[in-house]
């Protein structure tokens, strides 16, 4: 059994602090982020499959296939640190280990993550003035700033955790992330920092993680790109004093709030798309097999006609066929129905039966469903993705500005 955590954030399980300063990376908001354990964490991660890697992903990388315990996590925003060479990666190896010093600990302890414009140098006087600056300031009540710290253009802050009761007692998992834009499903697709304070082996760890982010994070889609700085990263101190085996009951347990958390996350980072003002839900149902299903999935989550389509309030459901036809998935489209939410558009044999009022009252929602039934199988597969407006150009064609 799990329950969420009103106000729940990245401190709320046992012996974690942050804390999230303005350093002047970005113009006035914070833009500094640290997350602290007080005992030695064992870490996992998922990272993007972009082949253009940002130089803080590549040493966090490099940290969690070690295999390395860690203790802290430090996270910039404004500035991605991405595309700027030998000079970046030194800096990021800069960043990691001037962190490390001002905590006491080993270099390989540290994760680090940026976020923000590619092709910049960090400007390190400023990052490393703000590491002086955040370090005293580690707090259990400062998951919300760290929250905020991580922000791009993202309007709402995300903090989520929840609290499992294990066989032997309860454990918590707490979490925060950002994204808004830059968002393709493809291993992770944004920023989330989690923690736990159950025991987990490390190698079970990422078996858990990785899991998780393949039914949440790569299961969205705001805009079909792929960030060079994306990852998902959790850290398990044990302070509880339970620990989560392989293969027990406990696994499924907790396994399940990971799951339903990064679940949250994902839908939060959807419904926060830029420029988005609807969060909606593909099912897939009645495929082959479990790839044509995310197939089809991506192929609707992604295609800017639909989500238009779905701005525009218009039940256009042939776009919504058209792209399940271009999804590269062993489809019968004769016998393929659509619904939005219960409401069916067209059923087998192309027989239309959209009651474009019904339809209408649908899309106007914030929130709502399409639901594709292939009626060729029995796999199935959930997706999230928004809607595109003239918002989102605007702030992409004014990002660095």
């Amino acid at each position: 059994m799990y329950q969420f955590i009103n106000n729940g954030t990245v401190t709320s399980a046992k012996g974690f602090k942050a804390a999230g300063i303005f350093s002047g990376i970005k113009k006035k908001k914070k833009d500094l982020a640290l997350i602290y354990s007080d005992s030695s964490c064992t870490a996992a991660g998922t990272f993007t499959l972009n082949k253009v890697k940002a130089a803080p992903l590549l040493v966090s990388q490099d940290v969690i296939q070690s295999k390395n315990e860690v203790k802290a996590v430090i996270v910039n925003s404004g500035n991605a640190n991405a595309c700027t060479g030998e000079a970046g990666y030194n800096d990021a190896l800069k960043m990691q280990s001037y962190c490390a010093e001002k905590l006491g600990i080993n270099a390989n302890e540290v994760l680090i993550s940026s976020t923000g414009v590619i092709g910049q140098l960090m400007p390190m006087d400023k990052l490393l003035g703000g590491i002086d600056e955040i370090v005293p300031q580690l707090s259990a009540e400062g998951g919300f700033d760290a929250a905020e710290a991580i922000m791009t253009t993202d309007k709402k802050m995300k903090s989520f955790a929840v609290k499992v009761e294990l066989s032997a007692g309860a454990v918590t998992i707490g979490a925060i992330c950002k994204g808004s834009g830059m968002i393709m499903p493809n291993m992770a697709t944004m920023l989330a920092f989690v923690t736990t304070d159950a025991k987990i082996e490390t190698d079970f760890l990422q078996k858990l993680l990785s899991k998780a982010v393949k039914n949440s994070f790569n299961k969205i889609s705001v805009d079909g790109d792929t960030s060079t700085n994306d990852m998902v990263v959790i850290l398990a101190n044990g302070k509880s004093g339970f620990e989560v085996y392989e293969n027990s009951e406990d696994e499924n347990l907790f396994y399940e709030a990971l799951e339903a958390l990064s679940i949250e996350m994902a839908k939060s980072i959807v419904s926060d798309g830029e420029g988005a003002t609807k969060l909606v839900t593909i099912n897939v149902s009645g495929a082959h097999s479990e790839a044509d299903a995310d197939l089809v999935g991506k192929a609707v989550a992604n295609s800017s006609l639909v989500k238009t389509a779905i701005y525009g309030e218009d039940a256009n459901w042939g776009r919504i066929m058209s792209a399940a036809g271009n999804s590269g998935a062993s489809i019968e489209p004769e016998k393929m129905s659509i619904f939005f939410n219960n409401s069916p558009v067209v059923l087998p044999n192309y027989n239309i039966v959209l009651d474009e009022a019904e339809a209408k009252e649908i899309l106007s929602k914030n929130e709502f469903q399409i639901k594709i039934n292939l009626n060729g199988g029995k796999y199935s597969s959930t997706w999230w993705t928004c809607d595109f407006s003239e918002e989102y150009v605007k702030i992409n064609a004014n990002y660095r500005t």
